[in-house]
């Protein structure tokens, strides 16, 4: 495996993209972009990397993180053909930030990045550049979940949490009563809530609501894709059986997975 400081397959690429976009001879699609089109496109990149990464597989890990980088070499692209900023001053932002928020590995503090010593160092990011609000620097476009935590964890460092689980345990019975109760028009906001206490207390178990319902989505698809298959080797379409029928078969899934551990 080889290194270059130079890196002539990065120069390869962002000459690529410069072509791609070149209005004499580039190309239809990449020309009729702009950053809102690509956005999207850019989110999808970053969830194939992650998806790779849960895969284990290390030869589509490297196709991914092309992928992904390619958005961002097409953002930065974008952006220098209309004089915002190029590529080279993305990649100074990104080293200036990681050297800033490791005072002890580049600078001269000293001690243990936690994670409460990142966050302060985030805080006075953001003081610096004006904001005044703890909540601000939450992406919009984030999983509802992980916003969800992240704005409660802002919410907790300046004091705005309840002090145990008692809390957020009452407040979810409140919130599924309330959601019980609610009109048409006001389910969706009740809904909202109930889930946004369910993360609260998620939470404070010291456990990433995002991992948690990705983990139980994957053993919910799997043990109903054995279900089928039980079925079906019985001679039956899953389908057609009654709750009672399927329950069953739910309850031997369960039962073969215990074995198995």
């Amino acid at each position: 495996m080889t290194h270059s400081n130079n890196s002539p397959q990065l120069k390869r690429l962002l000459s690529i993209m410069a072509k791609l976009r070149d209005p004499d001879g580039g190309c239809e699609w990449d020309l009729a972009q702009n950053f809102k089109t690509i956005a999207p496109y850019t989110i999808e990149e970053a969830y194939e990397v992650s998806d790779a990464i849960e895969r284990n597989d290390m030869d589509e890990l490297k196709s991914e993180l092309g992928d992904l980088l390619l958005q961002v070499v097409f953002h930065s692209q974008m952006a220098d053909e209309v004089g915002l900023f190029a590529f080279e001053d993305v990649a100074r932002s990104i080293s200036d930030k990681m050297e800033s928020r490791h005072p002890h590995i580049f600078g001269n503090e000293t001690g243990v990045m936690d994670g409460k010593r990142w966050e302060d160092l985030k805080a006075k990011e953001r003081a610096i550049t004006g904001s005044n609000s703890a909540m601000e620097g939450v992406a919009q476009a984030l999983p509802a979940l992980m916003r969800s935590e992240k704005l409660q964890k802002r919410a907790a460092r300046v004091g705005f949490e309840w002090p145990d689980l008692h809390g957020p345990l009452e407040k979810l019975k409140e919130e599924l009563s309330e959601l019980d109760e609610a009109s048409d028009e006001e389910r969706l906001i009740e809904a909202g809530d109930v889930l946004f206490v369910a993360v609260n207390i998620i939470r404070r178990y010291g456990v990433d609501a995002e991992q948690a319902l990705k983990a139980a989505n994957t053993k919910f698809e799997r043990r109903f894709k054995q279900m089928e298959k039980f079925a079906k080797a019985d001679g039956y379409d899953f389908a057609e059986l009654s709750l009672n029928e399927q329950e069953c078969y739910w309850q031997r899934v369960k039962s073969v997975e215990k074995t198995v551990k």
